[in-house]
């Protein structure tokens, strides 16, 4: 049972509003946002900033939900196991998500990261366009590839990110936004 005020005086250390862990779908990924919806509302947050906020959350969420990866070796049993957190640290929100990528995919995603955050704000905006052009609708996944870009569009900060092996074919991918 200590375990428990552990955790608690961690979230509350870290400013930690929302914290979710365990299985992602669309119905989850609803409740989550509310709840967050609830939370800024509950603190007063200028509308404007919470649709900033909003806007990262949602393509937060739907990272986890589209593109994660199954692990089958004890630790994750479901595809969709990863985390979502949301804290505030003076002034700013800091978004934080997690879950299980392919190795294989991973030298792909690092680049893709590595060039968005490369980019300043009229790059990322000509980038955003650029990509839009060059879509041919949305990828078998049902994205468009436009989700790094529109976050760190949105917050106009650099996305940092890790990628932690779990084993020779999986790693948790780590994304932080705020």
């Amino acid at each position: 049972m200590k375990y428990i005020y552990e955790l608690h005086k961690t979230m509350v250390a870290r400013n930690l509003i929302l914290v979710y862990e365990g299985e992602f779908t669309q119905e989850i990924t609803k409740s989550v946002l509310a709840m967050a919806e609830r939370n800024m509302d509950a603190i007063g947050e200028d509308s404007a900033v919470k649709r900033k906020v909003f806007n990262v959350m949602v393509e937060c969420l739907q990272n986890i939900v589209k593109h994660s990866d199954e692990v089958e070796d004890g630790i994750y049993t479901d595809k969709n196991s990863a985390i979502f957190m949301i804290g505030k640290q003076d002034d700013k929100y800091i978004i934080t998500s997690g879950n299980p990528v392919a190795n294989d995919k991973i030298e792909h995603l690092q680049s893709k990261l590595e060039y968005i955050n490369s980019l300043d704000k009229e790059g990322l905006k000509t980038y955003y366009k650029d990509k839009i052009k060059k879509s041919k609708g949305l990828s078998p996944k049902g994205g468009a590839g436009l989700g790094f870009i529109d976050m760190a569009r949105k917050s106009g900060q650099k996305l940092q990110f890790d990628f932690e092996p779990i084993n020779d074919n999986i790693s948790f991918f780590s994304l932080k936004n705020w």
